[in-house]
């Protein structure tokens, strides 16, 4: 089946957030809603289930988890998120054992992982569900350097080992304004498994296919540069080495205060703000009809318009179509539908782009199907 066109419109320490007593709602009973979303529309949420559900996975989402939960807590009194960011091979892994229940990863599930899925799931298939979307900042530490231009290309030769010195040719082809220091590269990569490290070796091999000769998935690679756990392990790592350039999510990156690459992938250099990763977003298809939300990225990551910033990863909420008891059934969508309408209003702030409203009615959709 071919892809779909979403045409979208324009619009380390385990996480718990409890409930706000002063913000107690009279709508947040078992058997009624939880008010409105964030555009005015319906939240179809309620605050039925178990109190405590647990996830695992994506340390990308860990800060929008965060404010899902709080959100959560605030609207259903009681409720509460525990969510171990271990990483997203982690939490495919934690769900497949049915040690949580749902799992956060930046990777959709593939090859085995579908059928070992729905065996947990009591023989029903589980869903990718895309809940949030997160720019791929590439932080660095250049002394002296204030702006700095990269494509898929010269990535992929950083990464690859190729391209060694920050003065080297290639790097001062896109940035012929800048005076470039003599300068050894250290690439900064995710020595973990990682759903970020696999959404960036994708990118490569989509941007720039002749030059990322590596492969994909969620291991690093590349063979060069220098490894370290976790996106904050990244964060530190780039900050401690000169010279050091990494992957990361833009949240991090921004709350540790690192200037980050702008990419140009042939219509000019385009710096990361929610508007140019969410005109790349809108380029983004869904891999086939139904419930299961798995995004076809050739189209996001092979982008050339104008504007767009390429780099972004989607993170899945892996859940169980069918297969839970009443109550994890009652919660796990209760916690979904209110991320998906209430929790969308503040994440711009911590580094992550709200859906648009074409696709959260896809994605709500699909949540009110978990039976």
């Amino acid at each position: 089946m071919g892809s779909v066109k979403l045409n979208f419109a324009k619009t380390p320490a385990l996480l718990s957030v409890t409930a706000i007593a002063a913000l107690t709602l009279s709508a947040c009973g078992s058997d009624n809603n939880v008010g409105t979303g964030g555009d005015g529309s319906a939240s179809a949420a309620e605050c039925g289930g178990k109190n405590s559900v647990t996830a695992e996975g994506s340390t990308a989402q860990q800060n929008a988890i965060a404010e899902f939960n709080k959100v959560w807590g605030q609207l259903c009194a009681g409720k509460n998120l525990s969510y171990n960011p271990t990483g997203s091979g982690a939490g495919r892994e934690q769900f497949i054992a049915g040690q949580v229940d749902f799992a956060g990863s930046d990777s959709a599930l593939t090859g085995d992982q579908v059928q070992q899925a729905a065996q947990r799931c009591s023989g029903n298939p589980a869903w990718n569900l895309p809940l949030v979307f997160g720019p791929v900042a590439l932080a660095y530490n250049i002394e002296g350097v204030d702006k700095l231009v990269v494509n898929a290309d010269l990535l992929a030769k950083i990464f690859q080992g190729q391209v060694t010195k920050w003065n080297d040719p290639a790097v001062a082809a896109l940035n012929p304004s800048t005076d470039l220091p003599d300068a050894d590269i250290t690439p900064i990569y995710r020595s973990d498994s990682s759903g970020t490290t696999d959404n960036f070796q994708k990118y490569l091999a989509t941007a720039a296919p002749q030059s990322w000769t590596k492969g994909e998935g969620s291991e690093f690679q590349g063979g060069a540069g220098e490894g370290a756990q976790k996106s904050a392990g990244v964060v530190q790592a780039v900050q401690a080495t000169g010279g050091a350039i990494g992957y990361v999510e833009q949240g991090f990156a921004e709350q540790a205060g690192m200037p980050f690459a702008e990419i140009d992938s042939g219509a000019g250099a385009v710096a990361l703000t929610d508007d140019s990763a969410r005109k790349a977003i809108n380029a983004a298809t869904f891999a086939a009809e139904g419930n299961d939300l798995t995004l076809d990225l050739n189209s996001l990551y092979g982008t050339k318009e104008a504007g767009a910033y390429p780099l972004v990863l989607a993170t899945y909420e892996i859940v169980c179509s069918k297969g839970y008891d009443a109550e994890t059934t009652a919660a796990v969508k209760s916690f979904l539908t209110v991320a998906a309408n209430e929790g969308q209003q503040n994440l711009s702030p911590a580094g992550y782009v709200p859906l648009p409203d074409r696709f959260k009615e896809r994605l709500l959709t699909s949540i009110e199907a978990i039976a």
